[in-house]
């Protein structure tokens, strides 16, 4: 997913702020065509092993928080730089992003791009999960 000349030695961070400016994409997964939240992270972490299928609104919170338990392994009670957030967007609408330690990475629908939004995320947090040996 990660160019191999840009990403071998990248961090998630340093991945996702690669994709900083790439268009929104519903089921996105890669920076020239677009990237949806799921892609966002999917690219961050170089992995390919996402699901596909899903709306822009709809599932639920525990659902949302199973395919995070499948995908990071580790869901954690205090938030560190390179975390993954699953937040409340609104009715019926969840929404990923990554934690840098001051601001949230996120591809937002409503700016059509991935963008790094200042401070603390406007919505409330469902959880956050960690993936090992991932900072």
């Amino acid at each position: 997913m990660c160019p191999e000349t840009i990403c071998l030695h990248a961090t998630p961070l340093d991945r996702a702020r690669l994709a900083m400016g790439a268009r929104f994409r519903l089921h996105g997964r890669d920076l020239t065509s677009g990237l949806d939240c799921v892609g966002l992270i999917a690219f961050a972490y170089d992995r390919a092993d996402v699901p596909t299928g899903y709306s822009l609104r709809g599932g639920t919170r525990e659902g949302w928080a199973a395919l995070l338990d499948r995908f990071a392994v580790l869901r954690v009670g205090a938030v560190e730089a390179g975390d993954i957030m699953l937040l409340h967007a609104g009715p019926a609408q969840f929404h990923l992003g990554l934690w840098t330690g001051m601001s949230l990475i996120h591809a937002d629908a409503g700016l059509r791009r991935v963008v790094e939004l200042p401070g603390w995320p406007v919505w409330p947090v469902v959880g956050v999960w960690r993936v090992p040996q991932a900072h």
